[in-house]
């Protein structure tokens, strides 16, 4: 086994700490639930360094899912670019990535699936898989085979099932709440959007 591979979970998160992306409060998550944890990705992607470590030892997860060799990584924006982005160079494949037109996923900018090609969909957080499935729904459309799924965070304590393998570096059990029906202790502080569709 690999230094890389040898990440703990808790190692994951230390990184996700030292970056400042793991942040505490009220937030309101892409689904429209409410979470007490956000995971803030894209500042753990802007230091190189960083992410090529966990990338590197999520490529080693993958070889040892039983996924298969893979021939493209696709991923939806905005999240799941970077990490799209340097997984696939860590498995040696090329990388796309499909964008919402009119709140459905769509390949632009030249982008195609050779037919039958093995796809990873690439996330960087998965909460409730609603947007993988949607990104696993646009691959398929475009000709794509999509073996599998991957992602840095899985943060619905294994509850999400996205209709494929899905190999998560590392996963955390944060409940997320509906906005009626919030614990009195989060109910309490302001809510705040995070994110590359929220405010902040």
């Amino acid at each position: 086994m690999s230094a890389l591979s040898a990440l703990s979970s808790e190692a994951v998160l230390d990184e996700f700490r030292a970056a400042g992306a793991l942040l505490e409060g009220h937030f309101i998550l892409s689904s429209g639930l409410r979470s007490s944890v956000y995971l803030q990705c894209a500042r753990v992607m802007m230091d190189p360094a960083r992410g090529a470590r966990l990338c590197g030892a999520l490529a080693e997860k993958i070889r040892a899912s039983g996924i298969g060799p893979v021939d493209l990584c696709v991923s939806p924006a905005m999240g799941g670019v970077v990490v799209g982005y340097e997984l696939a160079r860590q498995l040696g494949v090329p990388s796309i990535f499909a964008e919402r037109v009119e709140g459905r996923f769509q390949f632009r900018r030249g982008f195609s699936i050779p037919e039958g090609a093995r796809i990873l969909m690439v996330e960087d957080v998965v909460t409730t898989g609603l947007s993988s499935r949607e990104c696993l729904d646009a691959i398929r459309a475009a000709g794509g085979n999509p073996v599998g799924g991957a992602c840095l965070v899985n943060r619905s304590g294994g509850a999400a099932d996205i209709g494929v393998p899905l190999v998560a570096l590392t996963g955390i059990a944060a409940p997320a709440y509906a906005p009626d029906a919030l614990p009195p202790e989060l109910a309490a502080i302001p809510a705040m959007k995070p994110g590359s569709r929220g405010l902040v």
